[in-house]
């Protein structure tokens, strides 16, 4: 197993860019659902060979009068919120959405009515009517490797979960520029590890590699306190190796 590559910048400075594009359309569609785009954003202090002699590089230097804060978007995300209650059938409004959201629809709505199947909604308690897929995950190759992905999607889902009854995911590889992911042992590892990434969080496979997490699961507020803690460990030892 090879190790992680050293993260190219502080881990602490990353933040996200949660937005919803409302193209005001007064249809049934849009009033089922809502696509919620994510960047990730990584902030640092750049040097401006324009204002000073140094050649641009990352300023260690607060003070520095030819610094400029820059925002750089090292990975995106996308969400969807599901309202079963209202607008049209979720399951045939996710079936026009896209093959992957359909294939969701497939194992836990019921497409006669577009709410849960009767046996989903036995695992679930009901805090809520709607669903959150977390429909596609990516960072940029030098960020990954260190569960960053688990750390921030746990923040969005503690963002836009409210009101829905389940959240729901299909782990997967998203990137599939690599070449190393042509063999099929190693596609099928990274594909365990991103699994096992979701499971942290409390994400449980139900059927067909979906994979459901209540929003009152105990487990999510437990290791978003962890992750957070992760995250400050990685930060700190990221200034460490590179002070």
């Amino acid at each position: 197993m090879s190790t992680p590559r050293p993260l190219p910048g502080d881990p602490s400075d990353l933040h996200l860019r949660i937005s919803f594009d409302d193209d005001l359309w007064d249809t049934p569609q849009a009033d089922t659902l809502e696509r919620w785009n994510v960047a990730v954003l990584h902030r640092r202090r750049v040097h401006d060979a324009a204002q000073g002699p140094a050649a641009t590089r990352s300023c260690a230097t607060a003070a520095c009068s030819s610094c400029r804060v820059e925002d750089t978007t090292v990975g995106w995300m996308t969400f969807y919120r599901v309202h079963l209650d209202r607008g049209r059938n979720a399951y045939w409004a996710m079936e026009e959405e896209s093959e992957e959201l359909y294939e969701t629809a497939q194992v836990l709505l019921d497409p006669e009515t577009g709410s849960f199947t009767s046996e989903v909604s036995e695992l679930l308690e009901y805090v809520g009517s709607g669903l959150l897929v977390m429909d596609r995950v990516t960072l940029e190759p030098a960020w990954r490797g260190h569960g960053l992905a688990a750390v921030l999607g746990c923040e969005v889902i503690h963002r836009l979960m409210l009101g829905c009854r389940a959240v729901a995911c299909s782990p997967g590889v998203t990137d599939l520029s690599s070449q190393r992911l042509t063999d099929r042992s190693e596609w099928e590892r990274v594909t365990a590890k991103i699994a096992r990434g979701w499971e942290s969080l409390g994400f449980r496979l139900y059927r067909d590699n979906v994979y459901l997490l209540s929003p009152a699961s105990q487990d999510l507020e437990e290791q978003r306190g962890a992750l957070r803690g992760r995250l400050s460990e990685l930060g700190a030892s990221w200034r460490t190796r590179t002070s």
